[in-house]
C-alpha cells in the first residue's frame, strides 16, 4: 500500500504550550502583523518564544504600548542557547529564506512550521496573513495538514592546517562553534540542510574539479562551476534555476545537479534517499572549492578536506493550507508561473448553410 501523501495530519498528544514566532529582521512592513500576532497568542495563553535580536529593533524596543506583551516573551540567542526541547511549534513571518532560517535553529528535531506568506517568493509559505486568528487556532486545535520536508544530514571533514581560520576549533573571536567536534587533526562539522549544499569553484577562474562518491563508488568528476545536492523542497530553488527537475517534496530523492557543467551530456539526476554521498577535491584540481548550506555557513574545501551527505532522519514537518499536493501546484502556478502562456486560438467552424 502506498500512503497518500495528502493522509498526513498533524495531532497533538496534549495542547501546545509553547510557539516560538520567528520574524524576518530590517522589514518594517512585519511590524505591525508580528505585533498582532504576538497580543493574540498571549491573550491565549501561548508561552512566546522570540530571537532577542528581533526585540532590539527600534520600532519594537521603543514602543509603550507592546511593553507589557513583550514582557511576557522567553527570548534567546542563536548559537548560545538551545530551545529545541521547549518549543511545541513555530510560526514563520516572512518569506522562503525565514523558513530556511527556522530549519537552521533545529540541528535535530524539527517543531510543526506555519509559514506566512509575508516575503518576495512565497513558495514554501502557504498561509495569509489576512485570517491569522482562525487559522492559527486550527492549528493549535491539531486540524491541519503536514508535508514532511526531508533534510540533507552534511558532515565535512577537514584536515587540520596551522592556517586555517578555525584552529583546534577555536574561531578567531575565542567560540567554540556548537556544531563543531574535534579529532586528532582534523575538524568536524555537522550541519541539517533544508534545500541544498552547493560546492561551487568560489574566486577562482578555473572549472571547478571535484569527485562525487555514491556509497563508496566514484560515480563522475563535475568539472564546471559546480554541484548542487539537493532535497525535493530545494528543488524548486537553486537547482530548479540551473535546468533540474522540479520534485515534490514527498518523494524520497536527493538531487544532484550540476552547475554549467563543461559537458553537454552532464545531465541532472536523482537517487534514492538514504544514500551515502561524498564529495571530495578532485587529485589533479588546480584550485580549491567552496561549499555553502541553504546559501549560509561558506567555507573553502581543500585537498584531503570532504562533504559526506545522507537523508536526515529529522524532516522539517510543514503545516499546510489545504493539502500537500493542491499547496504545491499552487505554489507553481503563483510564484514561478509554471506553464502559464496564452492560449492557442481554436478554429472558428463555419456553418455550413
Amino acid at each position: 500500500h502506498i500512503q497518500d501523501p495528502a493522509s498526513q495530519r498533524l495531532t497533538w498528544n496534549k495542547p501546545p504550550k509553547s510557539v516560538l514566532v520567528i520574524k524576518k529582521i530590517r522589514d518594517a512592513s512585519l511590524l505591525q502583523p508580528f505585533k498582532e500576532l504576538c497580543v493574540y497568542l498571549t491573550e491565549n495563553n501561548m508561552i512566546v518564544y522570540v530571537e532577542k535580536k528581533v526585540l532590539e529593533d527600534p520600532a519594537i524596543a521603543n514602543d509603550e504600548n507592546f511593553g507589557p506583551v513583550k514582557k511576557k516573551f522567553c527570548t534567546f540567542r542563536e548559537d548560545y542557547d538551545d530551545i529545541s526541547n521547549q518549543i511545541d511549534f513555530i510560526i514563520c513571518l516572512g518569506g522562503d529564506g525565514t523558513l530556511l532560517y527556522a530549519s537552521s535553529l533545529f540541528q535535530g528535531s524539527v517543531p510543526p512550521v506555519m509559514a506566512f506568506h509575508l516575503g518576495s517568493l512565497g513558495f514554501l509559505t502557504p498561509f495569509n496573513f489576512e485570517n491569522f486568528q482562525s487559522q492559527v487556532t486550527q492549528v493549535i486545535e491539531g486540524n491541519a495538514a503536514l508535508v514532511l520536508r526531508s533534510r540533507l544530514k552534511v558532515k565535512v571533514v577537514k584536515e587540520h592546517r596551522e592556517k586555517s581560520p578555525v584552529q583546534n576549533g577555536i574561531e578567531e573571536n575565542g567560540v567554540v562553534p556548537a556544531n563543531l567536534e574535534k579529532e586528532v587533526g582534523k575538524q568536524i562539522m555537522q550541519y541539517q540542510v533544508l534545500n541544498e549544499v552547493v560546492v561551487d569553484r568560489g574566486p577562482s577562474s578555473y572549472l571547478s574539479n571535484v569527485d562525487v562518491f555514491l556509497d563508496g563508488h566514484l560515480i563522475t568528476t563535475v568539472q564546471g562551476d559546480g554541484v548542487i545536492v539537493s532535497t525535493p523542497t530545494g528543488s524548486t530553488a537553486y537547482a530548479a534555476a540551473a535546468g533540474a527537475s522540479m520534485i515534490h517534496p514527498n518523494v524520497p530523492a536527493i538531487m544532484i545537479t550540476p552547475i554549467c557543467p563543461h559537458s553537454l551530456s552532464f545531465r541532472p539526476i536523482v537517487v534514492p534517499a538514504g544514500v551515502e554521498l561524498k564529495i571530495m577535491l578532485s587529485p589533479d584540481a588546480r584550485n580549491t572549492a567552496w561549499v555553502s548550506f541553504d546559501g549560509r555557513k561558506r567555507q573553502e574545501i581543500c585537498h584531503g578536506d570532504s562533504i559526506s551527505i545522507t537523508t536526515s532522519c529529522y524532516p522539517l514537518p510543514s503545516i499546510c493550507f489545504r493539502d500537500p499536493v493542491s499547496d504545491w501546484f499552487e505554489s507553481l502556478a503563483e510564484c514561478l508561473h509554471w506553464n502559464v502562456r496564452k492560449k492557442q486560438n481554436n478554429f472558428a467552424v463555419e456553418e455550413e448553410e
